[in-house]
C-alpha cells in the first residue's frame, strides 16, 4: 500500500474528533473519503500530513511510518496535501505560486513542469502572470492543485476539490485527476459529493462523527442504498 492509516485519534483540546479511524490507498488508486459537513474528513487529512498535534494512530507512507514527523518532512517525502481551504498566495502570479511549491525530481515519479500543469489545467495557462488573489474560486482550486504538483508528490490528498465549483469546473477537475492517475499518482479525495466521487475513485470510505462507517469498492457502495442514506444524504 502507498499509504495506510490504522487506528487514528485525533483531538482538538478536549474534543476527540477522530476515533480509531483506518483507511489506506494502494499504488496508482483513487479512494474517496466519503462523509457529510463536519464528519472529520478534512480533520483526517490534516491528522496524516501532520497539521494535528493531538493524535495517536500510525502513518505509514511508502512502508515507512512517518507519524512522528513534521509536516515539512512529511511533504519531502513526497506526500502533497491540497487543503480545502487553498492557501493560495494571492499577491504571487501562478508562475510564482508554482516556483514556490517547486521540488526536486523523484525516481519512479512523474516530474511536472508548469508546462505540463498549463495541460492539465489549460485555464491557467492563459493567466500565467495573473495574481493568485484575481482568479476564481475553480481557478484558484487549479493553482492549488498545481503547485502542489510542482513537488513531484507520488501520493496526493485533495480535501473537497469539488466543493463550490460550477458544474463545467467539476468536469475539468474530474478529468484532470483522471490524468493525474494516468500519470502514476496515487489519490485520496475527500468529498461529499457522491456523484463527482462516482466518477473517478476505485473505492470509497465513508466517516461519520469521526468512525469509519463502511469500506468498499463504489460499486459495493452502489449496492448499498440504505448506507448511502444513512450517512450521505442530506
Amino acid at each position: 500500500m502507498k499509504l495506510e492509516v490504522s487506528g487514528l485519534n485525533s483531538f482538538y483540546g478536549q474534543a476527540h474528533i477522530l476515533f480509531d479511524v483506518d483507511f489506506a490507498v494502494g499504488e496508482g488508486e483513487v479512494v474517496a473519503l466519503l462523509g457529510r459537513n463536519g464528519a472529520g474528513k478534512s480533520t483526517s487529512f490534516r491528522s496524516v500530513v501532520g497539521l494535528v498535534g493531538q493524535r495517536t494512530g500510525k502513518v505509514m507512507f511508502e512502508g515507512e511510518d512517518v507519524s512522528r514527523l513534521p509536516t515539512y518532512d512529511i511533504v519531502r517525502r513526497g506526500l502533497g496535501y491540497v487543503p480545502e481551504d487553498r492557501r493560495i498566495f494571492t499577491e504571487l502570479t501562478v508562475e510564482e505560486n508554482f516556483v514556490v511549491g517547486r521540488q526536486a525530481p523523484r525516481s519512479g515519479v512523474a516530474t511536472w513542469t508548469p508546462e505540463r500543469i498549463y495541460e492539465l489545467f489549460p485555464n491557467l495557462g492563459e493567466m500565467r502572470r495573473r495574481p493568485g488573489g484575481h482568479m476564481s474560486g475553480g481557478e484558484q482550486q487549479m493553482l492549488t492543485i498545481g503547485r502542489t504538483l510542482m513537488g513531484n508528490p507520488s501520493l496526493v490528498l485533495l480535501d473537497e476539490p469539488s466543493e463550490g465549483l460550477a458544474p463545467k469546473i467539476v468536469e475539468q477537475m474530474a478529468d484532470a485527476i483522471m490524468a493525474m492517475k494516468r500519470e502514476g499518482l496515487s489519490i485520496i479525495i475527500s468529498e461529499q459529493n457522491l456523484h463527482f466521487a462516482k466518477l473517478i475513485s476505485d473505492r470509497a470510505y465513508i466517516i461519520e462523527k469521526g468512525r469509519i462507517r463502511f469500506s468498499g469498492t463504489m460499486a459495493d457502495l452502489e449496492a448499498n442504498p440504505e448506507i448511502r442514506d444513512a450517512y450521505l444524504a442530506v
